[in-house]
């Protein structure tokens, strides 16, 4: 029996590497789908004040819209001298969403005063798995 499991991504890159990711731990009978394989459903911004939050609601949405289990993930940079900033913030640091160069180019100049020994960082990710409700196939 295959179950098919829905990754709220568009990314077709994310999708290959997570069947890889099952592939290599021998895991069988579970089919990935991408959102643009599913008909199109309101996708809730992301306000969570948490990479977990933000995962969380993003499977849940894909869960309850779809009737499929739902995997999803929020990612970012929190850097020590910006108070942990950019955070949940990341990908539209700049203002413009998804311009990684400008959020880069951002950061880079918000911590043109910072020493180098205090440039700590880290790129953080939380990954959700929603089940619709009488599901009992994940």
């Amino acid at each position: 029996m295959t179950v098919k499991v829905l990754v709220a991504s568009r990314n077709a890159k994310k999708l290959r590497e997570l069947q890889r990711v099952l592939d290599r731990a021998g895991i069988d009978g579970i089919e990935l789908v991408g959102l643009d394989e599913v008909p199109p459903f309101p996708e809730a911004p992301e306000t969570g004040a948490t990479f977990e939050e933000n995962a969380a609601a993003k499977a849940r949405d894909g869960a309850l819209a779809t009737g499929l289990p739902c995997v999803a993930d929020d990612s970012g940079l929190e850097v020590d001298a910006l108070n942990g900033m950019p955070g949940v913030l990341s990908a539209r640091w700049s203002g413009a969403h998804g311009n990684d160069e400008a959020n880069t180019a951002l950061v880079l100049a918000q911590l043109a005063d910072v020493p180098d020994e205090r440039r700590g960082a880290a790129f953080v990710s939380a990954c959700a798995l929603a089940v619709p409700a009488g599901n009992d196939a994940a």
